[in-house]
């Protein structure tokens, strides 16, 4: 695989997104109130994550990536004794259901080679608007491939769908046409009855990792045209992914090496 696809492809992602906030500092105390460490902060970052993550690796592989997500964004406080890299705590804020919908418009899909939705199960993306935008796209075979965690996946008709091993035991419904594949972790993914195995790395962050893989699978299925090579691709980054910590986006000479 080339280092990006041949010709400029117009993608659509939507999406939740949210900002991973990670608090670094040290616990050199416990608190005489409570056997519970003290913190003390030295330094915070903010990344961008969820869709947004999607988004910043689909860029990543220097696709044209139109964006629709929510505007209430969820916060995700990490804190870190940065002396080990030890996640000790995490806080989420603003992640009650969403107040905003996403309502689907035909004219949002003019143009697009692919549609890509990331969607967190927060209220964003109804299921009755899910429906709507994949059934539109199975008439106008437009390929749609959704990492979703909703129980009820019945409403991404003809969609390729990719979700993890615990959603796909919880999954309650699923559409009567479909692809699936399933991310196993460290055992790779499982794709039409066909186990596609991953290298064997050393786990430091899993943090974004689906999001990784998701961005990867469009981009390398995109050029390709291939679902069997785009899973192999896929998986060798988010492979990489995991050796580094928090949520990451590939970086130019990243792909180039994983492109090999």
């Amino acid at each position: 695989m080339s280092t990006q696809p041949q010709t400029l492809s117009n993608v659509l992602l939507i999406g939740e997104s949210c900002y991973d906030i990670y608090h670094y500092g040290s616990c050199d105390r416990l608190s005489p109130e409570a056997p519970v460490p003290v913190f003390k902060q030295i330094q915070s970052e903010t990344r961008i994550g969820m869709a947004g993550n999607v988004f910043n690796n689909l860029e990543a592989f220097k696709l044209k990536v139109d964006f629709i997500t929510a505007a209430q964004q969820i916060e995700k406080h990490r804190y870190i004794d940065q002396r080990f890299n030890q996640h000790l705590l995490r806080v989420d804020k603003n992640e009650t259901y969403m107040l905003e919908n996403y309502k689907f418009n035909p004219k949002d899909l003019t143009n697009k080679d692919i549609i890509v939705i990331s969607d967190y199960n927060k209220g964003f993306l109804s299921h009755e608007e899910c429906n709507r935008l994949a059934l539109y796209c199975k008439e106008q075979q437009i390929p749609v491939f959704v990492d979703s965690k909703k129980a009820d996946l019945s409403c991404f008709e003809g969609c390729i769908l990719k979700i993890n091993e615990k959603e796909n035991e919880t999954a309650k419904k699923l559409p009567t046409t479909y692809e699936l594949i399933i991310t196993l972790g460290a055992q790779g993914c499982e794709y039409q009855g066909e186990t596609y195995p991953t290298e064997q790395v050393e786990v430091f962050d899993v943090c974004g990792a689906g999001d990784v893989f998701l961005a990867a699978l469009t981009s390398s299925y995109l050029e390709s045209q291939d679902m069997h090579k785009a899973i192999d691709f896929a998986n060798r980054c988010a492979s990489y992914s995991v050796t580094k910590f928090g949520t990451y986006v590939l970086t130019e000479e990243d792909v180039s090496g994983l492109c090999v």
